[in-house]
C-alpha cells in the first residue's frame, strides 16, 4: 500500500514525497481514510507508530478544502492538545512539513515562554494550533483566543494527559468548543478512564488499534543487570566507556537524579545533557539539538520530559531507574529500534526494584536477559568514589542561582533564625521535597495497586577523598503525593496555567 491509495490530495502527496515518505504505517493506513470522511476516531497506538501523520494529513486536507477567506484575530479551526512542550513542538513542526504546499497556517503555544509571545502567535488567526492545556486556558482567560468556531479537536497521548492531572482542564476546554465538531483521540493504552472520556466526547467513533502496549518492539534486545542503587553510576560509566553507541537515552526517576548522573558522567569525561521539568525552555531546546545532531550523544531524561522526543538513531535506552508502572517501560524502550533499525534496552535493577521488574515481565510476557556485572566492576566502583563531580548550581564552586543568592543575602544578617542550614543549630536535616520527590507519578493501575517507593536517582553523596565521605546506600526517594512535572504550571496564571490534579499537596507547582 502507498499513500496514493488513501485519498490524499496532490499537495500533501508532494510534501510526503519530498520527505521520502512512500509507505503508510498501519495506524496511518487505517486512520487516514476514516478521518477524511469527517468521522470521530479513537486510535490506540504507541509512540513512534506514525500517529501525528495519521491525524494531521487528513485534517490538513479537510481544512484546506474549506478555508474561509479571512480568519478573525484569535480564531482557530483545529486544536491539537499535547501533554508536554516537546511533543507540542514536534506536532507543530510536522504540521508545517505536511502543509508546506497548502495555505494553512500553523502555530504552537506552551508554558515556559513569554505569555506575550503566545498572544502574538494566535492574534492573526490560525488554521492549526498545537497547545498544552494550561497555556491554552491562559489565553482563553485573557480573551486572546476564540474557540467558538473550532472544527477539529485532537487529543494526543490521552492516557498521559490524564496521568498528568489535566482532566479538569480538558473538561473545561470541551465546554468552550462547539458540540458539532470532529474529535480525534489517540492513546497508547486504553484504561477505563480513557474509555469513559471517549464515550463522553466522541460521537459514534471509529476505533483503530495498532501495536498494543504489552507488545514491545520486536527488534529491541532487552537486558537486565542486578546492581546496588549506589553502584549504578559506576556501571553506567563503564558501559559508555566500553561500548559503541550512536545515541543513548538514559531514564532517571527524578529530576535531581538526572542532574546528578550528568555531573558524575562529566567527572568521568563523558559528555551528556539532562532534560527535565526544572530546565528552562532554551536549556531543553539546546539539549535536544545537541542530542539530535550527535554532538552530545547521551541524554538523561525523566519520563515526562521525554514524551515527544522522537529522534532517529537512538541505539540504546538505559533504564537507570526502573519505572514503577510497567507500561512506562514499554514507552521508554520504544524510543529505539525505529525505522527498521535494531536497538538495545538495558535495565539496572536494585533489590527493591525487583517487584517492578516482575510487573514488566508480566506485562510484556517475556523475560529480560540477565547480564552479569562486567569484569573490573569493583575497581570502577572504587574509581567513582574518587571522582569529584562538578558542583551543581547553588553549591560551592558552582554557579549560584538567583534564589540561592537571595537566600545567602537574607541569611548573612542572621536575622532570620533557622533559615540557614538546620544542622548549624543542632537540628536534624529533613528530606527536601524538591530534591527527594520523583518528578512524575503515574496514577494507580487497574486493580488498585498504588505506586511503590523505590530509590530514585543516585543515593547518597559521592565519596570525596578530601572530606572522606563514603557513598551512602539504601537511601530511598519518597513518593508522597507529588504530582508529575509537565509543560504547565497548575493553578492558572503565569507561564503554565491549567488545573491542580487531586492528591497533590497544596502549593507545589508543576514545571515542564
Amino acid at each position: 500500500m502507498s499513500f496514493d491509495t488513501l485519498g490524499l490530495s496532490a499537495p500533501l502527496l508532494s510534501a510526503l514525497a519530498a520527505k521520502n515518505y512512500t509507505q503508510p504505517t498501519p495506524i496511518q493506513a487505517q486512520a487516514i481514510p476514516t478521518v477524511l470522511t469527517g468521522r470521530d476516531l479513537l486510535g490506540i497506538a504507541q509512540t513512534g507508530t506514525g500517529k501525528t501523520a495519521a491525524f494531521m494529513l487528513p485534517s490538513l486536507q479537510r481544512l484546506s478544502a474549506n478555508r474561509p477567506q479571512f480568519l478573525r484575530p484569535g480564531q482557530i479551526r483545529m486544536l491539537v492538545l499535547a501533554p508536554t512542550r516537546e511533543l507540542a513542538s514536534q506536532i507543530a513542526e510536522s504540521a508545517e512539513t505536511y502543509g508546506a504546499n497548502l495555505k494553512t497556517t500553523v502555530g504552537v503555544i506552551f508554558g515556559g515562554v513569554a505569555n506575550a509571545k503566545s498572544v502574538r502567535t494566535v492574534q492573526r488567526g490560525l488554521d492549526v494550533l498545537v497547545a498544552t492545556p494550561g497555556r491554552l486556558l491562559d489565553l482563553v482567560d485573557q480573551r486572546a483566543l476564540d474557540l467558538k468556531n473550532l472544527e477539529i479537536l485532537v487529543l494526543d497521548e490521552a492516557d498521559q494527559m490524564l496521568d498528568l492531572g489535566f482532566i479538569h482542564a480538558l473538561k473545561r476546554i470541551v465546554k468552550l468548543i462547539p458540540a458539532k465538531r470532529q474529535t480525534l483521540f489517540f492513546s497508547a493504552t486504553m484504561p477505563k478512564t480513557i474509555k469513559s472520556l471517549a464515550d463522553t466526547y466522541l460521537t459514534n467513533p471509529a476505533e483503530v488499534s495498532v501495536t498494543p502496549v504489552a507488545t514491545t518492539a520486536e527488534r529491541v534486545e532487552q537486558r537486565v543487570t542486578f546492581v546496588n542503587q549506589a553502584e549504578k553510576t559506576a556501571l553506567l560509566t563503564m558501559f559508555f566507556q566500553t561500548q559503541e553507541i550512536d545515541r543513548s537515552l538514559v531514564f532517571s526517576r527524578t529530576k535531581h537524579g538526572a542532574d546528578k548522573i550528568v555531573r558524575l558522567l562529566e567527572a568521568a569525561g563523558i559528555k551528556s545533557n539532562a532534560i527535565h521539568g526544572n530546565k528552562s525552555q532554551p536549556q531543553r531546546e539546546k539539549a535536544l539539538a545537541a542530542f539530535r545532531d550527535g554532538s552530545v550523544p547521551i541524554l538523561v531524561a525523566t519520563d515526562i520530559a521525554a514524551r515527544g522526543i522522537d529522534i532517529p538513531g537512538v541505539s540504546h535506552v538505559v533504564n537507570y531507574d526502573l519505572p514503577n508502572v510497567p507500561e512506562q517501560y514499554v514507552h521508554r524502550i520504544g524510543r529505539t529500534a525505529r525505522a527498521g533499525a535494531d536497538g538495545i534496552a538495558i535495565a539496572y535493577c536494585d533489590g527493591e526494584e525487583r517487584p517492578f521488574l516482575k510487573d514488566i515481565e508480566k506485562l510484556t510476557r517475556q523475560k529480560l536477559t540477565v547480564e552479569e556485572l562486567p569484569g573490573g566492576f569493583l575497581q570502577a566502583v572504587e574509581a567513582m568514589k574518587r571522582l569529584k563531580p562538578a558542583p551543581k548550581a547553588g553549591e560551592r564552586g558552582g554557579e549560584r542561582s538567583p534564589q540561592q543568592n537571595q537566600r545567602n543575602r537574607r541569611n548573612a544578617s542572621g536575622a532570620r533564625g533557622h533559615s540557614g542550614d538546620p544542622q548549624r543549630f543542632g537540628l536534624p536535616r529533613g528530606p527536601d521535597p524538591r530534591r527527594d520527590m520523583p518528578e512524575e507519578r503515574s496514577g494507580p493501575r487497574e486493580g488498585g495497586r498504588s505506586a511503590r517507593g523505590v530509590p530514585g536517582g543516585l543515593s547518597g553523596p559521592v565519596g570525596n577523598p578530601v572530606r572522606g565521605h563514603a557513598p551512602a546506600s539504601g537511601q530511598q526517594q519518597r513518593h508522597g503525593g507529588q504530582r508529575p512535572s509537565t509543560g504547565e504550571r497548575p493553578g492558572g496564571g503565569g507561564n503554565g496555567g491549567g488545573f491542580r490534579g487531586r492528591g497533590r499537596p497544596s502549593g507545589q507547582r508543576r514545571s515542564a
